[in-house]
């Protein structure tokens, strides 16, 4: 219970103990807030990093098909352009377009295989029909309750989501532009489809192990996903009027937009800048962290998603080099911390014992056992030396002293005795009872001398005193 005590009370701890403690606490305590400092500021870096590194793939990724939307949209453009689809939509009769329809087909055809991933080409008129195509499925057709049709018809070049096709039931994306006439006059649309697979084949680049790209369109609906059965979803429930909107116009060939119910990843839908955000799905699985960046031409946004727990490794990583470094900092001071206090102890043992010693009036015999270790202290010049040789010079005039001491004592007893006998013969010389003894010890004395001088006389007169006694004796009985 009394160690325990000790144990348990700083102030009951030996000067050793204490003093490691105190040289432990000082390194160690300023060391962890320090290392707590930088770690913290490590470990915001290093999400930040990994967080930048994210939106950086997505802002990559969201060029490059950025650069294939406006390569494609200047070769609809070129067709557009072109003196056969121009002479062809403005001819005035019918006998003359097909007059013509051999030449447009032959450009049609060169523009379908100078890109394999170009999957139709056609042009319509003004009423939406498709009067030639690369892919004669198209021919006759009419498109005119396409978005990319009634845009374009009014003067304005579009480019579609990835669609599945009325037709091919395939999906692809359409890019359209307005035919002018030499006049200016808009006589039909001329129609590029490319392949969806062209997209996704982009967008799916950074798929590595866990890590992948999903695509989703201005409603939040996903158009591209290396899990096929995800397509055509939208991340959160669509408003009514924009679910019955998207349904109406046949854009992804479904009755019903289901939704994947990942309310975190609305802050993507038409995001105008890169970011990132955290989000699960399912639900019960791990979270997982996405950095996302918005294409310049569509109204997409590209996300780059991986589980949380890759993003944390390096977290872990960085935690454990920080804490093994506490650790063998932290055992190194303590030892150090240990060796000095015992360097310091022990000298302090020393004199204690020697203290002791001289107390208990046994400092020969201490010292002679301590010397060794004494005179090995006092011979070093520190602060510890210099107190050595200082006590010991000390301790050994205390034991002279106190020698010296003794002797005045010894010598102050014997005063004190013959002083302590005086006085008792002071006491009773100079007592009346003894003075009145005196006195009649002196006249027993005189009394003495002066009977030793007249004892002839003296017992004459006792005679003369007894022969007068029986006198008187005879008288009385006459």
């Amino acid at each position: 219970m009394k160690r325990l005590h000790r144990l348990l009370c700083p102030p009951a701890w030996s000067i050793a103990a204490k003093i490691s403690a105190a040289l432990v606490s000082v390194a160690l305590i300023p060391m962890s807030f320090t290392t707590y400092y930088n770690l913290r500021h490590s470990l915001d870096s290093v999400e930040a990093g990994e967080y930048r590194k994210l939106e950086l793939l997505a802002t990559s990724t969201a060029s490059r098909l950025d650069q294939l939307i406006i390569d494609i949209q200047h070769v609809v453009i070129q067709v557009s352009r072109d003196r056969n689809v121009v002479n062809f939509l403005a001819a005035s009769t019918s006998s003359k377009r097909e007059a013509l329809r051999p030449q447009l087909q032959q450009t049609l055809q060169n523009v379908f295989r100078s890109n394999p991933e170009f999957d139709a080409v056609f042009v319509m008129d003004k009423q939406g029909r498709a009067i030639a195509a690369s892919d004669l499925k198209f021919l006759g057709q009419n498109y005119a309750f396409r978005e990319y049709f009634r845009s374009s018809i009014q003067g304005k070049s579009y480019i579609s989501s990835i669609l599945v096709g009325e037709t091919t039931k395939r999906p692809g994306m359409f890019f359209s532009v307005p035919v002018r006439s030499p006049s200016g006059k808009i006589v039909g649309v001329t129609v590029l489809k490319i392949k969806g697979e062209g997209i996704w084949t982009i967008a799916n680049a950074l798929q590595v192990g866990s890590q992948y790209t999903f695509l989703i369109d201005q409603q939040g609906v996903i158009i591209s996903h290396f899990n096929k059965s995800l397509l055509y979803h939208s991340l959160a429930p669509l408003p009514p009027e924009i679910l019955k909107q998207v349904v109406k116009d046949r854009r992804y060939a479904l009755d019903q937009i289901q939704s994947l119910g990942i309310p975190e990843l609305q802050v993507m839908v038409k995001a105008k800048h890169a970011g990132h955000t955290t989000y699960r799905f399912p639900p019960q699985q791990m979270p997982r962290i996405v950095g996302f960046a918005p294409l310049q031409k569509q109204p997409w946004v590209l996300g780059v998603s991986q589980p949380k727990e890759n993003f944390i490794e390096p977290l872990k990583r960085l935690m454990w080099l920080h804490g093994g470094s506490v650790l063998i900092v932290g055992g190194i001071t303590a030892i150090i911390a240990l060796l000095l206090a015992r360097r310091i102890s022990q000298p302090i043992y020393a004199l204690t014992a020697t203290a002791q010693a001289l107390e208990q009036d046994d400092f020969d015999s201490q010292v002679l056992e301590l010397r060794p270790r004494l005179e090995k202290l006092a011979h070093t010049q520190d602060d510890i030396g210099q107190l050595v040789r200082v006590f010991l010079g000390m301790a050994e005039q205390v034991r002279m002293r106190d020698q010296k001491l003794k002797m005045q004592v010894q010598e102050l007893h014997i005063e004190i005795d013959e002083t302590k006998r005086a006085s008792n013969v002071a006491e009773i010389t100079e007592n009346e009872h003894f003075r009145q003894l005196q006195k009649k010890i002196q006249k027993l004395r005189e009394h003495e001398v002066t009977v030793s001088e007249t004892e002839t006389d003296y017992y004459q007169r006792l005679q003369t005193q007894v022969q007068s006694l029986k006198e008187r004796s005879l008288n009385c009985e006459a």
